[in-house]
């Protein structure tokens, strides 16, 4: 999903508020992580993802891939937090500027 700086702007005020739901560690990225991330953009459509120190990935390729598998964009890399955004197909509750 490709979304524009100005909706990347806007993602990321509305993100200032949240916690990070998701911890990603030693382990790194494993299927069931994918899932759960997966199942939290359906729910949520924004999230952020904290990276752990003891993670060896660094945090902005491990967005890319998290991305690529869920379908999600990337709104935003700030040290170790990543915010992601998948807007629904159905009842979104974020109108995202053109």
């Amino acid at each position: 999903m490709e979304l524009t700086s100005k909706q990347r702007a806007y993602l990321g005020g509305r993100a200032n508020t949240l916690e990070p739901i998701f911890q990603i560690g030693k382990a790194s990225l494993t299927p069931e992580m994918i899932n759960a991330l997966d199942e939290a953009l359906v729910k949520r459509e924004l999230i952020k993802v904290s990276v752990l120190k003891n993670c060896a990935d660094d945090p902005g390729e491990l967005a890319d891939v998290i991305a690529e598998r869920t379908h999600a964009g990337v709104v935003k890399v700030i040290g170790k937090k990543v915010i992601l955004f998948r807007q629904a197909k159905k009842n979104s509750r974020f109108v995202l500027p053109k």
